[in-house]
């Protein structure tokens, strides 16, 4: 017959499996009779004695959270079992995370009539769970279930919870009213609290439900931050009200606050949009004496804004300046630069500032060679042209079939024969590959090649 070991801190007994596997499993079972009981001696009953702190340990080891719940299930039926209040919270944990959230409904049930004395940790963790599975019906009712408990809420759950419910836009308002209800219940809201509903409300458009957020901190003696100022700029910014954002950095500068990099950005961003360039160069002058240092995405936006409105020697000023201001250009400086010059026909200027970009290293997009070498054939320097081509061919850059398409009929327009020979030599010098492209600016030498023939038979 098969037996069974079990081992207790004494003794170590045998009995049949058929017998324990019916009623309870083996890992559950202690039995405390003597090792060689006399043949008329009845055998003892197990006596369902295991410890919590044993059953607690099978839970936690049990990777299957449907088996711990088994486990968990079969300790409850023996005689005056009582579960730790760890192995409740391990369980709940193991069946939330993987979504048996009836499961785990049952378990706080089970909790709240054995008069358990709960922990605000169990509402932490429930809060993530819901909001991990993306469920904010489930988190706020979590707040509600709190005080079921007696556990008072701290301004953490609500804060996790508002963030939830937010991140939904159909359920701003519920969010909305659980934070105006929360002090009932002796939750106050803090900083991040009015951060998060008021973020919420510029992101959907209702700027003025947001600035009365904003003005209800002073009357309740909640101090705003950085972010909650960046918050209302941005959300003026999306309204392009651009000129009330910059009324409130100075509001926020003479309460004593100091602007971040991002509240800069905007605004930096949102003038630059408005075509108001004179003010962000004065605003971005005037961040280091405010003590933020300017870095390279204020100056970017920037040299991006004057090139836009046709301002490229504007652009070249800002970006001389980024060096005595502890800011070294970039490949984004660069190449916005280099197509402002071209866009405005300054192609020399643009020549210029290509090789100062790939003296440092930085590749040009094939937009900024192409818009380079279109420009210069355009008004007939050629000679420009094709050394632009040449630097490009030397980095191994893979010109664009539409550089090929302009320079090749240009060239055989502009050179004699020998010449234009002399220079697609050159060309073929450098190893060809499947993306080079060249065989696609045939067109242009099959168009020359075409009027030779009709000259000559003339």
């Amino acid at each position: 017959m098969l037996q069974c070991f079990l081992r207790s801190s004494k003794t170590v007994t045998t009995v049949p499996r058929s017998l324990t596997s019916l009623i309870y499993p083996s890992f559950l079972l202690f039995y405390s009779s003597s090792p060689n009981p006399p043949p008329n001696q009845r055998q003892p009953s197990p006596s369902p004695i295991a410890s919590p702190t044993r059953v607690l340990k099978l839970i936690s080891a049990q990777s299957d959270p449907l088996l711990a719940k088994e486990i968990f299930d079969i300790a409850t039926t023996q005689p005056g079992f009582r579960h730790s209040y760890s192995s409740f919270l391990v369980l709940i944990l193991k069946l939330g995370r993987s979504k048996h959230f009836s499961l785990v409904d049952d378990l706080l049930v089970r909790l709240k009539s054995d008069q358990y004395r709960v922990t605000p940790t169990l509402f932490s963790y429930l809060i993530k769970i819901y909001a991990e599975a993306d469920l904010p019906e489930k988190a706020l009712s979590v707040f509600y279930k709190m005080l079921e408990f007696n556990v008072k809420p701290l301004p953490r759950h609500l804060n996790r919870i508002l963030e939830l419910l937010v991140s939904h836009r159909n359920f701003i308002m519920p969010a909305f009213d659980l934070f105006k209800t929360a002090h009932k219940y002796g939750v106050f809201p803090n900083t991040k609290s009015y951060n998060i509903l008021m973020g919420a409300f510029c992101l959907n458009g209702d700027l003025s439900i947001a600035y009365k957020l904003f003005n209800k901190m002073f009357e309740r003696d909640v101090m705003p931050d950085v972010e909650s100022y960046r918050i209302l700029m941005q959300g003026l910014c999306r309204k392009s009200q651009v000129n009330r954002a910059v009324d409130l950095l100075e509001d926020m500068l003479n309460k004593g606050f100091e602007p971040d990099s991002l509240s800069y950005s905007t605004l930096l961003n949102s003038l630059c949009r408005k075509k108001k360039l004179r003010e962000a160069y004065k605003l971005l002058c005037r961040m280091k004496v405010k003590g933020c240092n300017p870095d390279i995405v204020h100056y970017n936006t920037v040299i991006l804004g004057f090139c836009r409105e046709g301002r490229a020697m504007d652009a070249v000023k800002v970006l001389e300046d980024m060096p005595s201001n502890g800011c070294l250009p970039n490949l984004v400086s660069y190449r916005t630069l280099v197509g402002g010059l071209c866009d405005q026909g300054m192609f020399d200027e643009a020549k210029k500032y290509m090789e100062e970009m790939l003296s440092k290293g930085f590749s040009p997009h094939f937009s900024v060679s192409h818009a380079l070498i279109k420009g210069f054939c355009s008004v007939g320097k050629i000679d420009a042209a094709t050394e632009v081509l040449g630097e490009m061919l030397e980095l191994r850059e893979v010109p664009h079939t539409d550089t090929w398409g302009t320079i090749v009929p240009t060239i055989c327009e502009d050179y004699e024969t020998d010449k234009m020979e002399e220079i697609l030599e050159e060309v073929m010098k450098v190893e060809i590959k499947r993306d080079t492209r060249i065989v696609e600016a045939g067109i242009g030498l099959e168009n020359y090649l075409i009027r030779k023939i009709r000259n000559r038979s003339k």
